[in-house]
């Protein structure tokens, strides 16, 4: 049996990735705020095993827990591959920094960085010794590369992950059965998370006219054309562990 696990599953890119992978001899485990009827739906005229969790990462201390119910539901005596998707993610708050609060501020850091760098360490601890494929995609984004207007929280969070994730790649390199990770920027994905940068206010985001001309011009990306590319760094023998690569690269 081949395990994923799958954070921010219920929409967007997540649930693209889910659609993406509903396959014979995947057992999926997602997890999300909300519960999307219509995906456990699919899965189930599709012979996929899914299960899902209903969790807010923001509530950062029991993570720890969160794993444990997740591998409740993997079988490693039967499992030959397990992967895990860090998918979900926030933008808000989407404005100048002296606008935030430090709720909003430290809600983007939970749910960005700190979730996924729990997670991470927890997934490693429970398959270490596994001799088995255990591949790690932390979504990121082009925004942790440069600074942009009204998106320090986010721009930070996500250069976080990137750092992270290659850090983690040579802390697992000289290990016996090493867990591979790499930080996936997905491009400019035509998402509701597109729409809420779209609704913001200039003041708040200089770069809105850009991304309401990235919707009218036809450049945003389709969910299931990134899933793909997802699918496909699951699958692929030249995993780039230890690396900070994008959708870019693959289309």
């Amino acid at each position: 049996m081949n395990y994923i696990i799958i954070t921010g599953a219920s929409k967007g890119l997540g649930e693209a990735a889910v659609e993406a992978l509903l396959k014979p001899n995947y057992h999926l485990i997602t997890v999300a705020r909300t519960k999307n009827e219509q995906m456990l739906k699919e899965a189930k005229e599709k012979g996929t095993k899914i299960d899902n969790i209903q969790y807010d990462l923001n509530n950062v201390e029991s993570l720890p827990s969160l794993m444990d119910t997740i591998f409740s539901y993997v079988d490693v005596k039967i499992a030959q591959s397990i992967h895990f998707i860090n998918n979900a993610g926030i933008l808000q708050p989407m404005k100048p920094i002296e606008k935030c609060n430090s709720e909003e501020i430290t809600k983007n850091i939970n749910v960005n960085l700190i979730a996924p760098m729990i997670l991470v360490s927890e997934f490693i601890k429970k398959t270490t010794d596994l001799p088995i494929e255990k591949r790690v995609i932390n979504i990121s984004s082009g925004a942790g590369k440069s600074p942009i207007f009204g998106w320090g929280c986010y721009g930070a969070s996500k250069a976080g992950v990137d750092l992270f994730s290659q850090t983690v790649g040579i802390e697992e390199n000289e290990k016996s059965h090493p867990v591979k990770i790499t930080s996936f920027a997905p491009g400019i994905v035509d998402t509701g998370m597109q729409k809420e940068i779209r609704s913001t206010k200039k003041e708040d985001f200089a770069q809105v006219d850009k991304f309401i001309d990235y919707k009218e011009e036809g450049k945003l990306l389709a969910p299931s054309t990134v899933a793909k590319v997802i699918v496909e760094l699951l699958e692929v023998v030249d995993f780039p562990t230890g690396k900070v690569t994008s959708v870019k690269e693959y289309l």
